[in-house]
């Protein structure tokens, strides 16, 4: 299975948008393990979106297209939705 994933950093409103096949050693390594990177600027991060996929090239492709200005459109709607329901 491949995980598509998008990370949230609350402490600077930041995400990422990746994919593995291993989420659990992939988000350890964006928030402790990594000592280079993009997403080390931006810690902690929560995940804040995931789908799944059997195929490898079918999370790529969804990947990128949640890379695209639609996708990440998509993103921000979905992480404002979680915020805006923990709020009450």
């Amino acid at each position: 299975m491949f995980t598509v994933y998008v990370l949230y950093s609350p402490s600077f409103n930041q995400i990422y948008i990746g994919y593995t096949s291993d989420l659990p050693n992939r988000f350890l390594s964006h928030n402790e393990l990594a000592t280079k990177g993009h997403t080390i600027k931006y810690r902690p991060w929560v995940i804040a979106y995931t789908e799944e996929f059997a195929v490898k090239l079918d999370a790529i492709k969804r990947e990128s297209q949640l890379k695209t200005a639609s996708g990440r459109k998509y993103v921000w709607e979905v992480i404002h939705k979680k915020l805006d329901s923990s709020d009450g």
